[in-house]
């Protein structure tokens, strides 16, 4: 990854912000110490798609709203006395 000294980076300014902004990410460091990392904006309005990031991940029985009926109705059923 590139790095650029703070005075380099305030003299190429405008070129690293291109840079940047096409996907090419850059370190600004200081006195040879890494201090800030330049990476591209992306929108807050733009959320990942998650429905379906686990498919073949889990197994949902076939018949996984009818799992215990009996014991249910059983609960429910049941006379107390």
């Amino acid at each position: 990854m590139l790095t650029v000294t703070i005075h380099d980076a305030e003299r190429q300014l405008a070129s690293l912000v291109d840079q940047a902004a096409s996907g090419t990410a850059f370190i600004i460091s200081k006195a040879g110490r890494p201090m800030v990392k330049v990476i591209p904006f992306t929108s807050d309005t733009e959320t990942p798609n998650r429905l379906g990031f686990m498919v073949g991940e889990i197994a949902v029985p076939d018949d996984f709203d009818q799992m215990a009926s009996e014991d249910i109705a059983h609960l429910f059923t049941e006379s107390k006395g």
